[in-house]
């Protein structure tokens, strides 16, 4: 059995750790901009929205007649 099995899996381990936060905080940079298009779109979605229930006819409470 190779004796330093357990540190070279413990390096790999170590490296891949950095490279994910490495890519996490290179996401985290380009966040802002990203929430910002997500916000944009969400209002975007909402003025279409209400643009559509304007448009629409209102709707009227039906009468009810008992006949009297």
């Amino acid at each position: 059995m190779y004796p330093f099995m357990n540190e070279d899996a413990a390096w790999q381990r170590l490296q891949d750790v950095q490279r994910e936060l490495e890519n996490s905080r290179l996401m985290a940079a380009g966040q802002p901009r990203a929430t910002f298009e997500l916000l944009k779109r969400a209002a975007a979605r909402a003025w279409h929205l209400a643009a559509l229930a304007a448009a629409r006819p209102p709707r009227y409470a039906r009468m009810r007649h008992d006949g009297e």
